[in-house]
């Protein structure tokens, strides 16, 4: 007669903590791009109302938008690593097993980091193509 295993405290305290990191991370990549959102619009509206040097703001907002793209792409990656595809041969982990369920929040987290980085990438563009205050 086979018995389950049963899971002692210490195990279920790693699990808990794993997923909460996961949780986390979710949230890394479009609250990342959320800042760097409220950031770039408010200090260019801040700079043209007060008449502050534009040039100089914008050199600011390309390096925070530099930033903003490093810190996602790091996200992104440690989300890839989370998920795994190609060590585990199941890019979809349909089962319901808390592996499962660990590897598909990396998924979620991937995809929020892909999604992020493109607005981020669309949120810069009005710094480099449009010229200054009007």
């Amino acid at each position: 007669m086979s018995e389950e295993h049963q899971p002692r405290r210490e195990e279920d305290a790693k699990e808990f903590a794993e997923e909460q990191a996961s949780l986390f991370k979710i949230t890394f990549g479009p609250l990342i791009w959320a800042v760097h959102f409220v950031v770039c619009y408010g200090l260019v509206a801040v700079t043209c109302a007060k008449g502050w040097d534009i040039f100089a703001a914008r050199l600011g907002l390309v390096l925070l938008s530099a930033l903003a793209l490093g810190g996602i792409g790091w996200v992104g990656w440690s989300a890839w690593r989370q998920w795994n595809p190609s060590r585990t041969g199941d890019p979809v982990n349909r089962g319901s097993r808390a592996e499962d369920r660990h590897h598909f929040l990396g998924h979620a987290a991937f995809l929020l980091s892909i999604i992020s980085f493109i607005g981020v990438v669309f949120v810069s563009m009005p710094l480099i193509l449009i010229g200054g205050c009007q």
